[in-house]
């Protein structure tokens, strides 16, 4: 082969390896416009999401639509009191997942009331349903106790021995203290012993702060406090307890005359 030939080849070559690297450098550039593409796509798309989700968050928790379910989970119903024609408790939701405010009259003491729906929206529910429906009037608080760190007035039984209710059960347990301290001036729910869905319309008020063990299931539902009023009840608290126990019936008989929330 000559030398003109020679170079020739070289000169086809040459050329062969320049179009191959400007094809090479033409892929790399398509291929990094791809993913700077797909990266840029990928943040418009989370920004839509973020800007969706904060939309959502501002209409649910700010504006018209605020969830009403926020607070709420639809609690287990246990079956209801044989012989009645009640098959449920109130639906949680009935609580607003708010405070709501009233007066329950016991004796000639007026207690102001204040419940709150968003920590035990199914008690709250439950409670409101009951007192505004004229459940506790008359009704009788049959059960004090005088420990010294166990004060309890217990009420809201309509049979007045502690083993009657509104004709169903419901639970779980809310808002229960770790702890196991019940405050001064709060009211809980009364409930069977290792039974977390027994609660009625039974609840007990302390009028003094008590130290109350867990049992199996847990603490016991605390639903509202008494903000004034409570001094009311000193005749019953100091009334002592028939036979002289420091569990019992009340000697200074105790009953709500009228209970009414909104």
């Amino acid at each position: 082969m000559s030398a003109k030939d020679n170079s020739k080849n070289s000169a086809v070559a040459n050329e062969r390896i320049k179009r191959f690297e400007a094809k090479q450098s033409l892929l790399v550039n398509q291929q990094t416009r791809k993913v700077r593409d797909n990266r840029l796509a990928g943040m418009i798309m989370v920004g839509a999401l973020v800007l969706a989700s904060g939309a959502q968050f501002i209409y649910f928790n700010f504006g018209p639509g605020q969830n009403p379910n926020a607070c709420v989970t639809t609690p287990p119903v246990a079956a209801p009191t044989p012989g009645s024609h009640v098959v449920q408790a109130p639906d949680p939701r009935l609580s607003q997942c708010r405070d709501w405010t009233g007066l329950m009259q016991i004796n000639n003491a007026d207690l102001g009331i204040t419940l709150h729906g968003k920590l035990a929206p199914a008690a709250v529910a439950n409670f409101v349903d009951l007192a505004n429906n004229g459940f506790y009037s008359d009704v009788k608080c049959h059960r004090l106790t005088n420990y010294p760190t166990f004060k309890v007035l217990q009420c809201g039984d309509p049979k007045g021995d502690g083993s009657g209710g509104p004709g169903y059960y419901f639970g779980p347990i809310e808002n229960a203290p770790k702890d196991g301290l019940y405050k001064k001036g709060w009211i809980a729910m009364a409930r069977q012993g290792n039974n977390a869905t027994s609660m009625g319309s039974q609840f007990f008020i302390m009028y003094g702060d008590s130290k109350i063990p867990n049992d199996q299931v847990g603490g016991y539902t605390v639903f509202g406090e008494i903000s004034v009023g409570l001094s009311g009840l000193n005749p019953v608290f100091n009334g002592g307890i028939v036979g002289g126990k420091q569990d019992g019936k009340p000697k200074v008989a105790a009953v709500i005359k009228s209970a009414s929330f909104n």
